[in-house]
């Protein structure tokens, strides 16, 4: 059955860009934003990522977290926040990704014709208390973060 708001979020322990595991439970009391993407350094993932850096000010005036999560490796990652001066954490979730997998976000996705599993472009946030606050599965890799503002009304 798929997540909805209210819902405790799945915990979970993911490696960050420097390989140091970060738990969502370590955040409890702090409102939190997961986004899974499919790629790093791929257009439509660079366009979301640079929003929420663009729009980082707001969400570190309201004290919000910001991780994002793929199935990249955490050198990839490393790679993608230096090359666009990302503020924000980056995580690894592996194939076969259970994280993505818990959130409803890894599936089969099809790409010209061909059918493929896959790392699903969907967000979350995640209040104090560590339920699901907001659920988008209907993203717009360029204003992701601004939607996520407005939504919570801090825009």
């Amino acid at each position: 059955m798929a997540l909805q708001i209210g819902d405790p979020a799945p915990e979970f322990t993911l490696p960050d860009q420097d390989g140091n595991p970060v738990s969502l439970y370590q955040l409890k009391g702090k409102r939190v934003v997961i986004y899974f993407y499919p790629k790093d350094d791929t257009p439509g993932c660079t366009k979301e990522a640079c929003n929420f850096r663009d729009q980082w000010s707001a969400f570190e005036n309201h004290a919000i977290t910001v991780l994002g999560i793929s199935k990249d490796a955490a050198s990839s990652h490393a790679k993608f926040i230096a090359k666009y001066s990302l503020p924000f954490t980056l995580l690894s979730d592996a194939e076969p990704c259970p994280v993505a997998a818990a959130y409803g976000s890894y599936g089969l996705k099809k790409f010209m014709g061909k059918e493929y599993m896959g790392m699903m472009r969907h967000t979350f946030v995640v209040d104090g208390e560590g339920r699901l606050e907001k659920i988008f599965t209907k993203v717009k890799a360029e204003t992701m973060a601004d939607d996520i503002l407005s939504e919570l009304g801090l825009a």
